[in-house]
């Protein structure tokens, strides 16, 4: 046999061989088919046992076996079975809450991907997703989930908060903007929004003032944003253009104590002292009975060297409240200002009187608990040069030494309405 022969030979019995090996298509097809329905046939009835199980060990938090039912049930594919009795989503979701519980937050994120190959939609499986990135620090695949989830569901203003925080957290203000941008063009009267975009801007170098102001013209009626937009205004020296916005924010609500108060200090920035103390003596008729208040009016008149009208505040904070040491120390401010402003070289009587009166207010004032700017001190460690005493006292009148009190005389010191009450050691 020649060697032609020889290879048709073998060929021929290898088609043959190769024939007769194959099963036919349809004995394939049967054997398939009988696979499946005994695998049907066992998911009939495990996954309803498993689903059981996995439920009941989830809710006794028996982390361990949840996870060890859940590998059953994925393996079991039981929910290409019947969705209905083994919903994916659940099947996937508590199976990553057990990992998650047992800090395996690696496996979580297996087991979640295993899920989003079946149920690639699924904003939860998502989330879930995104916080075992979170908690293994994949920072960069934790922002990429969450910008999957606001493309897959853009009104979801909660998503976009979270992703906002997370750009924060980065550094990532100009992503930050943009995110709470889009936020607000769902939902403009966002406050929390505002806020954020506002410090979003001042965070990456921008100003955020803009911020403020567009949200205060779009919302004039809203007291709040006039009085951050106001506060804003303040905190870049624009004072006049803060009083505007004050004066609106007063006009829709007169009895703002805090847009009075705010108003008061940007006249005081101005140097408008008239204008502050009005805006301070309107918030004292709201609220008659703040000390505080009055002694921020007699502050301003002092301020102004009105010292007549800023000893009767100070006067009226004592009344209010004399137990408070500040209206004490306000009082003996006064009385100091003004000798600073009066005295004589040398000192006359009247110089001492006041500079006594002012001593003595501070002594009270720390008696009840002030312990803020005194002149106490000072006035002790210069008395004999400063105060009004016993040396002074003994070469007073006979009818001053009857009454055991003396005032003041002098036109510098009409504004002084209290008189000075003789010590028992002075004889």
């Amino acid at each position: 046999m020649n060697r032609k022969k020889i290879q048709l030979t073998f060929i021929t019995s290898l088609f043959f061989f190769l024939v007769m090996c194959v099963p036919p298509q349809g004995e394939t097809s049967n054997t398939s088919q009988k696979d499946k329905a005994k695998l049907d046939s066992l998911r009939k009835v495990k996954c309803p046992r498993l689903m059981s199980s996995a439920a009941e060990y989830y809710r006794n938090r028996n982390w361990k076996k949840t996870v060890n039912i859940y590998g059953e049930i994925t393996k079991l594919s039981c929910d290409e079975w019947n969705p209905i009795y083994a919903p994916p989503q659940e099947i996937y979701q508590y199976y990553a809450i057990a990992y998650e519980q047992m800090g395996k937050f690696d496996s979580s994120e297996y087991v979640l991907l295993d899920g989003l190959q079946k149920l690639p939609n699924n904003i939860e499986l998502r989330k879930r997703l995104a916080y075992s990135y979170k908690k293994q620090g994949k920072t960069e695949k934790e922002i990429i989930e969450y910008e999957r989830l606001v493309e897959m569901d853009p009104q979801n203003i909660s998503v976009m908060n979270d992703l906002s925080k997370i750009y924060k957290n980065e550094n990532r203000f100009e992503d930050q903007i943009f995110i709470l941008e889009k936020i607000l063009k769902i939902n403009s009267n966002n406050e929390a929004a505002q806020s954020e975009l506002a410090l979003a801007f001042e965070s990456s170098g921008r100003d955020p003032l803009e911020v403020y102001k567009s949200r205060y013209e779009d919302n004039p009626e809203n007291l709040s944003y006039g009085l951050d937009y106001a506060d804003r205004l303040s905190q870049v020296d624009r004072y006049k253009d803060a009083i505007i916005a004050l004066n609106n924010v007063i006009s829709i609500d007169p009895s703002s104590k805090i847009a009075y108060r705010k108003l008061a200090e940007a006249h005081k920035n101005l140097d408008n002292l008239n204008e502050a103390a009005k805006a301070f003596e309107e918030l004292f008729k709201i609220d008659s009975r703040d000390a505080r208040i009055a002694i921020e009016i007699s502050e301003v008149f002092l301020l102004n060297n009105e010292f007549g009208k800023a000893l009767r505040w100070a006067e009226k904070s004592v009344n209010i409240d004399n137990k408070l040491g500040d209206t004490y120390a306000q009082k003996a401010k006064v009385f100091y200002y003004g000798w600073d402003n009066y005295n004589q070289n040398p000192f006359t009587i009247d110089d001492r009187i006041v500079a006594k009166l002012s001593y003595d207010n501070y002594v009270k004032a720390e008696s009840k608990g002030y312990r803020g700017a005194s002149k106490k001190n000072w006035f002790e460690d210069n008395a004999k040069d400063v105060l009004y005493g016993k040396a002074q006292w003994f070469m007073a009148d006979d009818k001053v030494k009857r009454t055991r009190v003396i005032s003041t005389l002098t036109s510098d010191y009409d504004w002084v309405t209290e008189s000075l009450k003789a010590e028992s050691t002075w004889k």
